[in-house]
């Protein structure tokens, strides 16, 4: 899941920012609203946290922006504790969520999963892939009720292959969504980690298959 962070305070964003890495995401930090509005129209993203009081352009404007162009990315609000006016504003224009400053990370990061799950999942807390559980929440997988250890880069593959089982997920639609601007990528390193995943996938009896020239599928456990 890649993630834009709009925050201009740069021991806030680098703090958020690494917390959301280590946690499996991919993070592109920006320090203004301009910024912000031209990474928006530049990468498609599964999710926005926005700070109001951004330079050069505000954050409601890049919401504003955001909305007007039919996008409905998720996002949430960051804003200092004094802004109940913008927070409702933001609300009103489309803000999904809001958090005010200061906040722990770790509410950060739960509001984040639970709008990724109610957007990605139908707001499901489990996913069941044949012998595969996959806990929405924790992000974590289960196989045969027992945990299964993937990477952090492995378990997004996963995660963007059960979202769109029984359909072919180009690794256009991988780069776009697992790597940020600061990951090392090429078509070489989702073709690394495939297999990886792959050789860790199939003694369960799951099966990834290439389409050649198009991407890749996991296929309707039914079939």
């Amino acid at each position: 899941m890649r993630i834009l962070l709009a925050e201009d305070d740069d021991v806030l964003s680098d703090g958020i920012s690494q917390a959301l890495r280590q946690s499996g995401f991919a993070v592109d930090q920006v320090l203004s609203g301009l910024d912000a509005d031209h990474a928006l129209t530049q990468a498609p993203y599964d999710l926005v946290v926005l700070d109001l009081g951004l330079p050069q352009m505000d954050g409601l404007e890049v919401l504003k922006r955001l909305r007007s162009r039919g996008e409905p990315t998720p996002v949430i609000i960051l804003t200092a504790r004094e802004g109940l006016k913008n927070r409702v504003t933001g609300l009103d224009i489309g803000a999904d969520d809001y958090l005010t400053k200061p906040f722990d990370l770790p509410e950060l990061e739960a509001r984040i999963r639970a709008l990724l799950r109610r957007g990605n999942w139908g707001n499901s807390i489990e996913i069941t892939y044949g012998p595969i559980r996959f806990d929405t929440v924790g992000r974590r997988v289960l196989v045969h009720d027992q945990p299964f250890e993937l990477s952090a880069r492995e378990l997004s593959l996963l995660e963007t292959l059960l979202q769109r089982v029984g359909r072919i997920v180009t690794k256009e639609n991988l780069a776009e969504h697992l790597y940020g601007w600061e990951d090392e990528f090429s078509h070489n390193t989702i073709e690394v980690n495939m297999h990886r995943l792959r050789k860790k996938l199939e003694p369960v009896g799951i099966n990834v298959r290439t389409i050649r020239g198009l991407g890749y599928l996991l296929e309707n456990p039914t079939t």
